[in-house]
């Protein structure tokens, strides 16, 4: 990742809390944040019979999460995997709309002999988990619940998201080491 990308995502998620009048202390709404950028959110059900979506995730489990697509028109369209929880679906819609914020370059299509496949851009993979994790758990919020002692757990409860992406964000934004030197700070005085 770039120098200086994490502080320019927890600044342009902020921004973009904002300009969606969310407070830091609550679930920013995936639709109306689609809507903001011209996206539209589809379950993959909505377009491939849901038992074919098992059956891929029965062969790799996670195969699928999400995807951009820009339609002849222009249009761009995030379709997430509705076999993923509520929380995890959260991650990926935010991940794919960080995509699109950052305006990334759509990946490509490739092809080596008779085989398809699609290429992507690890630098613009990590940017986009960055600020989909800062839209979902701004560190301000982080930084309050680490030092009322709340889990990821409570966390992913409170804003909507897996547990795993609250236990992400604490461990990855160092909240949790900045607080523990506060606390190590309170006990020398």
């Amino acid at each position: 990742m770039r120098r200086g990308f994490k502080s320019e995502a927890e600044r342009l998620a902020t921004e973009i809390r904002e300009r969606l009048g969310c407070s830091h202390y609550e679930p920013v709404p995936m639709d109306i944040l689609a809507n903001d950028l011209g996206v539209t959110l589809k379950s993959a059900d909505e377009l491939v019979p849901r038992h074919r979506l098992e059956e891929l995730q029965d062969l790799q489990e996670d195969a699928f999460s999400a995807a951009t697509f820009r339609l002849p028109g222009g249009q761009r369209v995030v379709v997430h995997n509705p076999l993923h929880s509520p929380g995890r679906t959260r991650s990926n819609q935010a991940h794919e709309l960080a995509h699109i914020a950052l305006d990334h370059s759509l990946r490509t299509l490739e092809k080596v002999g008779s085989l398809s496949f699609v290429t992507c851009d690890v630098e613009q993979e990590e940017e986009a988990d960055w600020l989909g994790g800062c839209l979902l758990l701004p560190r301000e919020v982080l930084l309050v619940a680490a030092r009322e002692g709340k889990s990821a757990a409570q966390l992913a409860q409170q804003f909507e998201t897996s547990e795993h992406m609250a236990r992400f964000r604490l461990n990855a934004s160092g909240v949790l080491v900045q607080v523990g030197r506060e606390r190590a700070r309170q006990r020398r005085k």
